[in-house]
């Protein structure tokens, strides 16, 4: 018979793995995944320095399904971090924060040679990524 205090190791150490492959399985697929504007005013190639769809409700719409398409696997559902990435609802509103945002989106984050968000520009159009914008000031607080 085996010791109790190895079962009870041999269970929690099983229990650690699974949970932990679990989680990594849970992270998704990081392939960005297409957003359809269709609705939205078409922007052109020049960059916008301030959200042209904020407190549009088709872009709200479009951005809802955009962010948990391609960014909820990080920041979480909601645009509330499970810890993986930054909390997306304290982003500062209005133009500050889409500034921030969209150098962020368009750019990624990258420190140490490890890539911590991957750049959107070139994967995701400038109507989704401002679309996104538009949805999470729909969730943001101070």
């Amino acid at each position: 018979m085996k010791h109790p205090n190895r079962t009870l190791r041999g269970l929690a150490a099983a229990l650690i793995i699974g949970l932990c492959a679990g989680q990594a399985l849970a992270h998704g697929d990081v392939t960005p995944q297409a957003v359809d504007t269709t609705g939205l005013d078409p922007l052109g190639a020049d960059w916008r320095a301030a959200n042209p769809y904020r407190k549009n409700a088709r872009a709200v719409a479009i951005g809802d399904s955009a962010y948990n398409q391609n960014c909820a696997r990080c920041h979480g559902l909601g645009g509330i971090s499970g810890g993986i990435a930054p909390d997306l609802r304290y982003l500062p509103a209005a133009d500050e924060g889409d500034e921030i945002f969209m150098q962020r989106v368009r750019k990624g984050a990258a420190r140490d040679g490890k890539v911590y968000m991957p750049p959107f520009e070139g994967t995701l159009s400038q109507e989704a990524m401002w679309a996104i914008r538009a949805w999470l000031e729909t969730v943001h607080e101070e």
